[in-house]
């Protein structure tokens, strides 16, 4: 069998009040004719079809072009992600499987494969572990318990098939080992942590002749079984050198698995330009090459140039990000503001928060009800 592999739309996603959509267009068109030219029989997309539960209605439009486009040229198989809202992208999931689209949302049917070729094909959509606890009787709660549970599962169905089966699996979640290196985020990736933690090891799914994941935006192969596609187009500067697209995999009758990665194309290139000050900016030609660059740009002048922005995209057009820096490393530090919050958890930011406007940290019971809110935050996104 021969499908691709891809993930991560976030259909209806913005970049720094830049609108996207006709580059998502660009890329659905991409993959629809890579996917009419190597002649794949189907389709997997691994969750966050769109970036929020409540897209826009020019996303959804999309989207629905997509799956109609894609659908006459092979199967497709749909799970939902941590940034959908399972229940309205499963609407019709019953009536659309008849017609080869096959939308996998709820967690109670992770046992149930599409059957391609002969390939059992499994969805296991983002599972929100404290949605999934009660209903699954787990004795621990995270996403290594909810996928374990869900794995079980899918065991058990392969156990009952005739000997030889092959599976792939769709999966939306944080996964680390294997035999890379820590994998790698971005800045435009929402945090699934709960109680601390947001991995979950690879070998969880050992077993399986291919896993397709979702979630982190950058291409990665854990194993030469277990991959992340990666999202279609940059969503954040952290995203400068990534390169985007996804995997083209065949999988053979004896399991043997071969992919080549088919890159997307680039609607505009990013560059997070080294800290300078504005009049070298403006008049030094060797920044020539970034005209036409989405731009982040640090000023390092001792006082905030006026009218800096103005200035800059007489040059640069397409400078997005303006931030301001002392020379030396004095005041704040070059760092973005997201660069600054990357290793902190929401409730660190939040006590952060705190501290600033109080003048004093936030205490222990302060803490705890802010991580009762965001619990419930996340629970309600869930349910929407």
């Amino acid at each position: 069998m021969r499908f691709l592999h891809t993930s991560d739309w976030h259909l209806g996603r913005s970049f720094h009040r830049e609108d996207l959509l006709s580059a998502q267009g660009a890329f659905i068109d991409h993959l629809v004719e890579t996917a009419r030219s190597e002649r794949v029989d189907a389709v997997l997309v691994s969750g966050d079809v769109y970036d929020r539960a409540l897209p826009p209605v020019d996303a959804v439009k999309l989207a629905d072009e997509a799956l109609r486009r894609l659908r006459e040229i092979a199967r497709v198989v749909v799970i939902s992600g941590n940034h959908d809202s399972a229940r309205r992208l499963g609407f019709g999931a019953g009536l659309m499987d008849a017609a080869g689209v096959h939308l996998r949302t709820d967690p109670a049917a992770v046992g149930e494969p599409v059957l391609i070729d002969g390939v059992a094909v499994y969805g296991i959509p983002y599972l929100e572990p404290d949605l999934v606890r009660g209903e699954w009787e787990l004795d621990e709660r995270g996403h290594t318990a909810a996928l374990t549970a869900a794995m079980r599962r899918i065991r058990a169905d392969l156990a009952g098939r005739p000997a030889g089966t092959r599976s792939v699996v769709l999966a939306h979640a944080f996964v680390t080992g294997g035999e890379a290196p820590e994998p790698e985020t971005s800045d435009s990736e929402r945090d699934i942590s709960v109680g601390g933690a947001a991995n979950v090891p690879a070998g969880v799914f050992d077993g399986v002749d291919y896993v397709a994941l979702g979630h982190l935006h950058g291409r990665q192969r854990l194993t030469e079984r277990v991959r992340y596609s990666g999202s279609p187009l940059a969503y954040s500067f952290s995203e400068e050198h990534h390169v985007k697209g996804f995997w083209l995999v065949d999988l053979a009758d004896d399991g043997t698995v071969t992919a080549e990665f088919a890159e997307a194309p680039v609607p505009r290139p990013l560059k997070r330009l080294p800290p300078a000050r504005i009049d070298e900016l403006l008049t030094d030609p060797r920044y020539d090459a970034y005209r036409d660059h989405w731009l982040q740009i640090t000023l390092t002048d001792p006082d905030r140039p006026a009218a800096a922005m103005e200035r800059l995209r007489a040059r640069f057009p397409h400078v997005l990000v303006l931030g301001h820096a002392l020379e030396g490393g004095g005041g704040r530090s070059g760092r973005t503001w997201s660069e600054r919050v990357r290793a902190k958890s929401e409730i660190d930011i939040a006590g952060d928060f705190v501290a600033e406007v109080t003048g004093a940290p936030a205490g222990d019971e302060e803490r705890a009800l802010l991580h009762e809110a965001f619990e419930a935050c996340r629970q309600k996104e869930a349910q929407a």
